[in-house]
């Protein structure tokens, strides 16, 4: 099959396992052995801090690098909203229905991280009805994370119903997390932000990412520091990603470009949904045009080899691409509706190591 070297995840010990492990709902002998059978522990989500990191600049990653644990597989995509739903409900993509960056919801292209519809003029759908599984799995988890994000749609999504401490500078996050484990909380949520933010900015080869993954390294040494002994740090990460250039792009050619009706999904790893009746020519289109440079994947390929774990009935397969375009070298897919993504200097979501790949690592 087109997809047949695609890597298959192990859903059992990845990002969407580590929050059943921690409430004891499923086994936890695959966790850092400094975690088990803590009192407590603080989970902290690093964005965009891929397993890569570790060996491309492992001078700026002291205290993680001195951590118990290794590499564990994300999910797809390999893209915020969709592993930081994994995280935080502990199911799987197919479960939950958060695919990528932006998805077709109904007959609009939803973003998932700013919920809005596009147009804009559509409204947005309720955060509930999309995301139906319940963050911790129902447990008063409290969570740590930036004062602005408190309200927005995504939150409702994937941080719903439970305590909300946000923060402003990074060092809040201490203080907040070393509060939190002293007042009897027996699990704390916490992220941040800064390393996705830097590398999409800057890329993954200058100074400002390097300070910034030693800036983030620094973070963690503080909150070890910070909180008391019978209570464990564990840190992991959504996603990592690749670097890109200005001319790391593929734009669609006009004859395959007539047989898309709407895009969305991520640069790298691009939902296309095809016109009225074109979807099988649109797949053909695909594999002759990017077959040699990317895994071209149909949804009924994708859900057959459950990519995304079990799929939910109801609407949720309808928001993946009739074709899912996943590049295995560093490029990615440029959607017309989205002409400032051309400036990103790193991207994520496809099935190459370096984003597929994140750390799973203990005090």
């Amino acid at each position: 099959m087109p997809h047949g070297d695609l890597p298959a995840l192990d859903f059992d010990r990845s990002v969407a396992a580590i929050v059943p492990a921690l409430l004891g709902l499923h086994d936890a002998d695959w966790l850092p052995e400094p975690v088990r059978g803590r009192h407590a522990t603080v989970l902290l989500v690093i964005d965009g801090l891929g397993w890569q990191a570790f060996a491309d600049a492992p001078e700026a990653l002291p205290t993680l690098s001195s951590f118990a644990g290794g590499p564990i597989d994300t999910v797809l995509p390999a893209t915020t909203a969709t592993a930081l739903t994994s995280i935080t409900t502990g199911t799987t993509p197919g479960t939950h229905g958060i695919f990528g960056y932006r998805m077709r919801v109904d007959e609009h292209v939803l973003n998932n991280l700013r919920w809005q519809c596009e147009p804009r003029s559509a409204p947005a759908p309720d955060p509930e009805w999309v995301q139906r599984q319940r963050p911790f799995r129902g447990h008063n988890v409290p969570v740590v994370a930036k004062a602005e994000h408190a309200e927005s749609g995504f939150s409702r999504a994937h941080l719903r119903d439970v305590p909300f401490v946000g923060w402003q500078e990074p060092d809040d996050i201490v203080t907040a997390c070393r509060s939190l484990i002293l007042d009897g909380h027996r699990l704390v949520y916490a992220y941040y932000p800064g390393v996705d933010e830097v590398a999409h900015e800057f890329g993954l080869l200058g100074a400002q990412y390097r300070d910034e993954l030693a800036a983030a390294d620094s973070l963690v040494a503080r909150l070890r520091a910070a909180l008391p002994d019978s209570c464990a740090l564990l840190v992991t990460a959504d996603h990592g990603q690749v670097h890109l250039e200005s001319e790391s792009w593929i734009v669609h050619e006009p004859a395959l470009a007539n047989l898309v009706a709407m895009q969305a999904g991520d640069a790298r790893c691009r939902f296309l949904y095809a016109r009225a009746g074109a979807a099988g020519e649109l797949a053909a289109a695909c594999r002759e045009a990017y077959g040699a440079v990317a895994w071209v994947c149909t949804r009924r390929e994708l859900l057959d080899a459950a990519t995304f774990g079990p799929v939910a009935t109801g609407s949720i397969a309808g928001r993946l691409g009739d074709v899912v375009l996943l590049p295995r070298t560093a490029f990615g897919f440029v959607d017309p509706a989205l002409p400032r993504e051309r400036s990103l200097r790193s991207a994520h979501g496809s099935a190459t190591p370096a984003e597929l790949r994140v750390p799973l690592l203990g005090a």
